[in-house]
């Protein structure tokens, strides 16, 4: 049990103080400030009781220990008598409450500023992520954890300092019991660990409770995020209500353990003042029938004991509560640290000239040992256009991945203008990677933030954004709407056509003034009439950009300078589209089937 909850306690300590430093020890500082001002106060009571019970002057020596306050007071100038005990007395209780209300803005300041950090490295561990890693991540894990488990780490930060503030406070109010009574604090003791072995099933049982709770959290994310993001499917198909029922059985078992843990935490709460009770009276049977003690050391250690055990009492069920939400903290540690193992290897070499040539030498990549691309040598100039077909699974999206930086190279080397991938910032190389895909990303704000990724409104960007919709021939569109640029696009574009969402994803690559777009199957889902007119667009861009386009359809790529055909992870041919008609059967094949 103690074992136990040293380990917990430093494992915790640790990860807070990771985040916090020195913060951690103010906090402790000030509790134990609170501490010693309150055991002071209290301490006024014994030279008051000597006053109420014989109206005499106070003799220090009945003081025991605790007559270095009176003599604190005398060296003062000030006489021993009612009015200076009294004074003595606001004067700590009110110094305590000042230092409380400190301790309590700072704690809150501590807490808010530890919720935002821990925030913002997690969005930007996750930015750094690597791709290859991410793709194999639980989704559901990673938004339950930056959304719904950052609150219960707060949680678990609260209850974490309060259950140390009344551990401070115990030994305090310990400290102050010795002084007193040493045979008291023995009791105390004794009280405290007897209490603890009362309540060690409780705590194992809610830490087991927690970690299955954040386990559910994690698959009730998943499901939510596949609804969302299915739910076209699901509606057309009639499989809402058979999905739900899915749902609803991990609310099910949310609630279920929610309930579980509540019931610990209630049962630990009523049964605190019971036992607190039932120790005040076995002391005092004590130290009257047994210690034969004086009735006003009874009643110091009585009340000395009574804040102790209170206080124990609330460090126990406050550590219960922290249990409660120790899964939380258990997955966000190990979160952070998966975050950080993986992040995305980058060199420090600027990319300052402009992208001259990408060359890929004998490159081959794998996920996990089944290999993808085996060993693939391809250069590609500046402001050519290179296409890629093949067959699903061939290693199109692959290539292209590793091109802009999205995938490394497992053998072999890419090559930026003569320089290792390696070597170079992958962020230089991304920025100037324009991305299209099949499925337009579209955010649900107005058109103008969505093609200027929130740019700022000024002269300059509002006229680069006029020429990027032209390029992208969606400036008639823009007009048309009553709201033109300001129009609100709404969920994923939802009240747009695919070819206006695939317009307005093109028009925000041109807009950051890219040297490579990437088209990954960007046509594939649209129409042949709204096919056709894309395509236009594309070719009327066509030398202005390094372009590397991924297409089934082999129309869209027939002015492409080379097109490069896949099969199973190699380069099997070459060439132009006439070049290829005539030596690739494969590719024959293909403009047959598609009537070209």
């Amino acid at each position: 049990m103690i074992k136990n909850f040293i380990k917990k306690y430093f494992e915790s300590f640790s990860f807070f103080y990771s985040y916090l430093g020195y913060k951690v020890f103010v906090i402790f500082a000030l509790n134990i400030l609170v501490g010693v001002l309150d055991g002071l106060g209290l301490t006024m009571f014994l030279p008051l009781l000597q006053l109420v019970s014989d109206s005499s002057e106070i003799d220090p020596e009945k003081l025991g220990k605790m007559a270095f306050i009176v003599e604190f007071i005398t060296d003062l100038g000030l006489p021993l008598n009612l009015g200076s005990v009294l004074l003595f007395m606001v004067i700590f209780f009110f110094g305590k409450a000042l230092t409380q209300y400190l301790a309590g803005i700072y704690r809150v300041s501590v807490r808010e500023g530890f919720v935002k950090r821990l925030r913002t490295t997690n969005v930007r561990r996750l930015s750094k992520l690597a791709y290859k890693y991410f793709v194999t991540s639980d989704v559901g894990r990673i938004q339950n954890t930056l959304t719904g488990e950052v609150d219960r780490v707060a949680a678990s930060f609260q209850t974490y300092f309060k259950t140390i503030e009344a551990f401070v406070l115990v030994v305090v109010y310990m400290a102050f019991a010795f002084s007193i009574d040493p045979e008291f604090a023995v009791l105390v003791t004794i009280g405290g660990i007897l209490t603890n072995f009362l309540y060690k099933h409780l705590y194992r049982n809610t830490r087991g409770f927690s970690r299955t709770l954040t386990g559910e959290n994690n698959i009730f994310q998943s499901l939510i995020i596949q609804n969302v993001a299915n739910y076209k499917y699901l509606k057309a198909t009639g499989s809402l209500e058979r999905y739900g029922d899915k749902l609803n059985k991990s609310i099910d078992r949310i609630q279920e353990t929610n309930t579980k843990i509540g019931r610990l935490e209630s049962l630990l709460y009523a049964g605190r003042e019971p036992i607190l009770i039932l120790v005040v009276v076995c002391v005092i049977f004590i130290q009257t029938s047994v210690l034969g003690s004086e009735l006003g050391p009874i009643l110091m250690s009585l009340l000395f004991f009574y804040r102790a055990l209170t206080y124990l009492m609330q460090m126990q069920t406050n550590w219960n509560k922290f249990l409660a939400v120790s899964g939380s903290l258990e997955n966000m540690v190990s979160f952070g640290k998966e975050l950080a193992g993986n992040k995305e290897p980058s060199g420090a070499g600027e990319l300052k000239d402009e992208i001259e040539k990408l060359e890929l030498h004998d490159i081959s990549f794998y996920y996990d040992e089944t290999p993808v691309l085996k060993k693939i040598s391809l250069t590609i100039a500046k402001n050519e256009t290179v296409a890629f077909v093949g067959e699903s699974g061939s290693g199109k999206t692959t290539i292209v991945n590793i091109v802009c930086g999205l995938l490394p190279v497992d053998k072999g080397s890419y090559l930026i203008n003569g320089n290792n991938i390696e070597d170079i910032d992958k962020s230089d190389l991304q920025k100037r990677i324009g991305y299209i895909t099949q499925d337009p990303v579209i955010f649900n704000d107005t058109l103008y933030n969505n093609v200027t990724f929130w740019s700022e409104r000024t002269k300059e960007n509002e006229e680069k954004f006029w020429k990027a919709v032209k390029q992208a021939a969606i400036v008639d569109y823009i007009k048309e709407l009553p709201e033109k640029e300001d129009a609100v696009l709404g969920n994923n574009g939802i009240n747009l056509s695919g070819g206006q969402r695939q317009r307005i994803s093109i028009a925000r690559e041109l807009f950051k003034q890219v040297e490579i777009l990437i088209l990954d199957e960007a046509t594939s889902a649209l129409d042949s009439e709204t096919e056709k007119a894309i395509q236009h667009n594309i070719d009327q861009l066509k030398g202005d950009y390094t372009m590397l386009i991924v297409a089934h359809r082999i129309s869209t790529i027939k002015n492409a300078d080379r097109i490069v055909v896949m099969k199973n992870g190699k380069i099997s041919n070459i060439g132009s589209f006439s070049n290829l008609v005539e030596e690739s059967k494969y590719f024959q094949k293909l403009v047959e089937l598609q009537e070209i």
